[in-house]
């Protein structure tokens, strides 16, 4: 029997895969739905678009594939429910519909699009398993676990506009609180092992400082605990209402929390909305494997014979196609492959791939500040340089684990590196990248040529005004964000091309997708931009 499970699995994944197909957009945090097509270039990741069930306007159906079920196991099997999503229904708590209420419209509106929602279980189910043990544990409910639809529609590769990133749509200060890595290497936000626990340790933080009340914890989540906290001190002055729903709180906020309060009535009771509930099997689909340091993913794929397409789905905090060396050291496989993958991890050497550069310890450097200097971790730092504590010493020469931008030279797996190179350009937010120095490069042509200015470049790569730039150097570029420059006010709806300009290049410095900005002007990878030609450039 349970070959006969394996085999019509990996029957209907490769019907799948046949079938490849994604949109360009993104569930965004304020619920609106930007236009989108479908790009059959790009995989199965899919944007899910939350349309709001009070907006008269109707909105055309989008063309979105199926993505294929691979789920995962940290832990043995549990046993006290059979059916996975029945030990989510099992553990809901506080989830409430009263009639006329926006909760039991969002239950509805649900309820009425069941393509929609087997789009976004078919996401959810990899990591449902996982999540649901770690409910478990904690003593949390079960809507937790229904609250990645609200956030991304269980998209790990969702980036709004807000900067919140992943599944659970952290923003990165708030993720690097909780301890998630995020580096040139790597973005923990994405990695939806790592940030369902970081997400779940904030919403039980957030539970407690608001005294048990999740309404406002959720709140908190979306809005900031500050904002919350500030409303609840603004209307207790005034001897009013302190209950999340008389709260004077964003609209945006307002209308969060009756969504998974909806969700949450939908799935305790589905038939009263006309929806039928998937029953899956209470097990684990993929497998967490532990690696002895950084592992080239596309070797790996190659030498075990696993899809290039299913690490990248499994594995969406990767950067690169090399792990990160400062950790965390572990990838998620399909389950029935993951006995194949560990015995191919001893066939490769992911530290061979690393370039190396070397610093040295200045007045005042810390491990953290040159670690967010040189874009990379403190764990890697450590890692690299055999270092146990803290304390470095001015002169002190460092070892930087770098990034080697290239594919691997006459690689017999070119195609391979090719093709996650081209799935993570489609899919990774492009606000950041490195420039390699060219022979007679300046930073004012640099600058120019990037539309940034001379005192960013130099401020962004620790130079003073007396440094100069060598050919082959490296040079971070930060297109906007609270790390580089301000975002402009007023975005281009047209971009005039420049001489070198390349639509990878175009798409990084105006942070939109590639795939989107094809579309918008009817090109191709193989299209010829001439300098002066105007592409179209549409913002949500």
């Amino acid at each position: 029997m349970r070959a006969f499970k394996l085999m019509h699995r990996w029957f209907a994944l490769c019907s799948v895969l046949l079938l490849l197909s994604a949109c360009a957009a993104v569930e965004q945090r304020d619920g609106s739905a930007p236009s989108q097509e479908a790009d059959s270039t790009v995989p199965f990741y899919l944007a899910a678009n939350l349309e709001d069930p009070f907006d008269a306007v109707d909105r055309a159906t989008r063309r979105i594939s199926r993505a294929p079920q691979l789920v995962d196991p940290a832990r043995p099997l549990a046993e006290a429910e059979p059916d996975l999503l029945g030990r989510i229904v099992e553990g809901l708590e506080f989830s409430q519909c009263p009639d006329g209420s926006a909760a039991l419209r969002w239950a509805e509106w649900f309820g009425d699009r069941p393509e929609y929602m087997q789009r976004v279980l078919d996401r959810a189910h990899p990591w449902l398993y996982d999540i649901a043990n770690e409910l478990d544990e904690r003593g949390l409910p079960g809507e937790l676990a229904l609250l990645p639809i609200v956030e991304s529609a269980y998209d790990p590769f969702a980036y709004s506009h807000g900067r919140a990133s992943g599944t659970w749509q952290f923003l990165s200060s708030t993720a690097r609180d909780r301890g998630v890595e995020i580096n040139d290497w790597y973005d923990g936000r994405r990695d939806v092992y790592v940030a369902t626990r970081a997400a779940l340790d904030y919403l039980a933080y957030l539970n407690g400082l608001f005294d048990g009340d999740w309404n406002l914890a959720l709140a908190a989540y979306n809005g900031g605990q500050g904002r919350v906290q500030r409303a609840i001190r603004f209307n207790g002055a005034r001897n009013r209402s302190t209950r999340y729903e008389d709260l004077p709180l964003p609209r945006e906020t307002q209308a969060y929390v009756p969504k998974l309060h909806g969700l949450g009535c939908l799935f305790r009771e589905p038939e009263r909305f006309g929806w039928e509930l998937p029953t899956w099997t209470n097990e684990p689909l993929i497998a967490r494997i532990e690696l002895p340091g950084p592992t080239d993913v596309v070797a790996l794929s190659a030498v075990a014979d696993v899809d290039i397409v299913e690490l990248v789905s499994l594995n969406p905090g990767l950067n690169r196609y090399l792990t990160p060396p400062g950790g965390p050291h572990h990838l998620f496989v399909p389950i029935e492959q993951a006995e194949r993958v560990i015995d191919s991890l001893p066939q490769l050497n992911g530290a061979d791939h690393l370039v190396w550069e070397n610093i040295r310890v200045r007045r005042g450097d810390t491990l953290s500040g040159l670690a967010q200097r040189h874009d990379t971790s403190v764990a890697a730092l450590r890692e690299a340089n055999d270092l146990n504590g803290d304390h470095l010493a001015i002169g002190q020469r460092l070892r930087l684990p770098r990034a080697n931008g290239a594919s691997p030279a006459d690689s017999p797996w070119a195609d391979r590196y090719q093709e996650m190179a081209r799935l993570q350009q489609r899919l990774l937010p492009t606000r950041r990248f490195q420039h390699q120095v060219r022979p007679g490069e300046s930073l004012w042509v640099i600058a120019r040529r990037y539309s940034v200015s001379v005192a960013d470049l130099q401020r962004w790569n620790n130079l003073g005004q007396s440094n100069m730039i060598r050919p082959g150097q490296r040079l971070v570029i930060l297109m906007d964000g609270p790390a580089g420059r301000a975002a402009p006010s007023a975005e281009p709806s047209r971009y005039t091309v420049r001489s070198g300009d390349s639509l990878w290049l175009i798409a990084r410095r105006l942070n939109v997708r590639l795939a989107d900005l094809m579309r918008w002007n009817g090109l191709t990878e193989q299209s010829v931009l001439r300098p002066g030609q105007v592409l179209r450039i549409q913002r949500g």
